[in-house]
């Protein structure tokens, strides 16, 4: 990732997904390219060509105010996506980079009160720096699940666990633009980005779109290997310490299939299970991998 380049790979990616209809242009003739085309939103913001160009291509790196607010325009930006335009114009002062993230103590405090639905402290590139036992319940089984981003696109069994993989997917590489800002100077953001850039083709489809997010998807749905399918709403609490963590709380609908499947996991955990096997006659899972003890130590590299 090329810090110079951030502003014009940005507006780059967003004019060629603009369609000419959705700001009111009249298509003349066939086009050869998908989007805007460079003068015609140099046009609408009211810039130069040769101005928009140097944007672009990285030679224009400070936009006033005013053009930023004309670009967002032009580019039907929402609020996240905007903000994030304006940071990336005029980026906060880089501080030393960090590999190691420290749990926010209140997060973790919050997160070891809840015992009866999945909750995680997620960090600022998706690692799970602390989770409950009912996330281990959850995610357990599935390989790189200490990381969201890779769990999703690295591995193949996430597309099951998914019941809609593409919107899921799509939302944590928005979410990834939203929460790395400007802050290309960490290195492990481009490491990150590289690796599954080279892994995945789907990841380098959806990155290269430049879609950004800051809220995530509301409602998530699941199929676990032992309960079946689950819709459960998405609550989240950023910390005011610790910049870009978030405790992530996932709750049932009361009286739904939902919340009896939640409720049967509980059961998986607490069974007795002699011979290997819970009171219910399923297998007893083994939830070591997510959110071990030494995780809700609160300390991750």
């Amino acid at each position: 990732m090329d810090s110079d380049k951030l502003l014009g790979d940005f507006l780059r990616a967003r004019r060629e997904v603009t369609s000419p209809d959705s700001i009111g242009l009249i298509r003349a003739g066939r086009r050869r390219t998908p989007g805007l085309r460079r003068e015609e939103i140099a046009m609408m913001a009211g810039v130069s060509t040769d101005y928009y160009i140097r944007l672009e291509q990285g030679r224009e790196r400070r936009p006033s105010e005013q053009v930023l607010g004309a670009l967002a325009r032009v580019l039907n930006l929402d609020a996240a996506a905007t903000d994030h335009l304006f940071e990336l114009a005029h980026p906060r002062p880089r501080r030393p980079a960090r590999r190691v993230e420290r749990v926010s103590p209140g997060l973790l405090s919050i997160l070891r009160g809840l015992e009866y639905t999945p909750a995680f402290v997620l960090g600022r590139w998706m690692d799970v720096l602390a989770a409950n036992r009912m996330t281990r319940a959850l995610y357990d089984g599935l390989e790189h699940n200490d990381n969201l981003l890779r769990l999703t696109f690295l591995n193949p069994e996430s597309r099951g666990f998914y019941v809609d993989w593409e919107v899921a997917a799509a939302t944590k590489a928005a979410l990834l633009r939203g929460l790395a800002g400007t802050d290309p100077d960490d290195p492990y953001l481009p490491e990150l980005v590289d690796e599954l850039c080279d892994q995945s083709p789907d990841f380098r489809r959806m990155w290269a779109r430049h879609d950004v997010d800051v809220a995530g998807d509301q409602d998530k749905r699941f199929h676990h290997r032992l309960v079946g399918d689950l819709t459960l709403t998405i609550e989240r609490l950023f910390a005011g310490n610790a910049r870009g963590q978030q405790l992530v709380v996932f709750q049932a609908e009361p009286g739904s299939s939902s919340e009896y499947a939640l409720g049967l996991l509980r059961r998986l955990l607490d069974g007795d299970g002699e011979a290997g096997r819970t009171h219910d006659g399923f297998p007893r899972p083994t939830f070591d991998r997510l959110g071990s003890p030494a995780a809700l130590g609160g300390v991750r590299s």
